[in-house]
């Protein structure tokens, strides 16, 4: 865990405001930040770094949010590279590469707010799902979710199955809970984030009319990055009301530690739960060591998919990327993180 870790660390200056914002950045790297707006960061090389100096001297970072526009630009040569592309404008092979990363699409159930504080509502979210048509927005190589972390990160449980799609049990859950009571004709609000991932959108607009379908009353809003945090993160708006929010997670750090205490733990930036005994069991499982630890993770997972219904796992993620001709790269599970520039090489005539 500590090399991984440590690969990611950021060091903040002790003399940097906590009160306001700057872009005055401190550090030991090979690169200076020569310019920075809204739409562009210019990059150029520190004569004076300590370590192998990287081939590329200069990079500018453009901003362009939509994919086939960041695709036409590298085949076009206007731009070298572009990360996390949709799979439609994934078209050449000679430029586009599909890569495993860590990322995990899911869906937070706000479990605080009635009708998804009922259980059966929260398993028939899951179940209303026809989780091979959707995964065609995602791309043949996206695998299915059961739980939040990727195969390889300590606590991941490979006997985990995720949701099956069982549209009828889902409407057979909505009409038990209405029978028992439950309003579960209360508009439900499923915010998504634009830009979130290639077909983020679309994805949102087919899960809201499965759920339609199954008999809730889902309606889709779609948020820019500043209003989306006030729902991913507390304290939450309290006008909130019955939320679902579209979220992509990554955990590539090599221990569920960085993703159970803040998404199940009551304490956690991202939870809605309120759970005692579940905070007692997620704390132990970060005190433990071992054998003991990751079984302690695979517990809790179990549990959040079972037991808890905390969420809607959708896939683990599959990014393509396009490469322009000259540069000597390709992508791996880190790419959607970070693009060290220093393994960039630029191929020779």
């Amino acid at each position: 865990i500590m090399p991984t870790l440590l690969s990611v660390v950021m060091i903040v200056s002790p003399k940097t405001p906590v009160d306001q914002a700057v872009n005055d950045p401190v550090g030991t790297g090979p690169f200076t930040l020569s310019t920075f707006s809204p739409q562009t960061v210019v990059l150029d090389a520190f004569d004076g770094y300590w370590g192998k100096k990287p081939q590329i001297t200069k990079a500018t970072y453009v901003w362009r949010p939509e994919s086939s526009i960041r695709a036409a630009m590298v085949e076009t040569g206007e731009a070298d590279l572009t990360p996390s592309i949709a799979i439609q404008d994934a078209s050449n092979p000679e430029t586009d590469f599909a890569y495993l990363n860590s990322e995990t699409t899911a869906i937070r159930i706000d479990a605080a707010e009635p009708p998804l504080n009922d259980l059966r509502v929260r398993k028939a979210l899951n179940l209303a799902i026809d989780w091979e048509g959707l995964a065609q927005l995602f791309g043949d190589d996206v695998k299915r979710a059961s739980q939040m972390v990727v195969s390889g990160i300590n606590g991941h449980d490979d006997a985990l199955e995720p949701w099956p799609y069982d549209p009828e049990e889902a409407k057979r859950l909505i009409e038990e809970a209405r029978a028992a009571g439950v309003a579960v004709d209360t508009e439900i609000k499923l915010i998504g984030r634009n830009g979130i991932y290639p077909n983020g959108a679309e994805a949102m607009e087919a899960m809201m009319t499965m759920w339609q379908d199954a008999g809730l009353n889902v309606k889709l809003t779609m948020l820019d990055v500043a209003d989306w945090l006030r729902y991913l993160q507390k304290p939450f708006p309290p006008e909130r009301g019955p939320n679902l929010l579209q979220m992509m997670h990554d955990n590539n750090k090599g221990d569920a530690a960085f993703t159970v205490p803040i998404f199940y733990r009551s304490s956690g930036s991202y939870s809605t739960l309120a759970d005692p005994a579940f905070d007692k069991q997620i704390d132990e499982a970060l005190a433990a060591t071992g054998e003991a630890r990751t079984n302690s993770f695979k517990a809790i997972f179990g549990k959040a998919r079972n037991e808890v219904v905390a969420d809607i796992p959708m896939f683990h993620m599959i990014g393509y990327t396009r490469v322009g001709t000259r540069l000597e790269w390709k992508p791996d599970i880190t790419t959607n993180s970070e693009i060290p520039l220093a393994n960039i090489a630029i191929k020779k005539d």
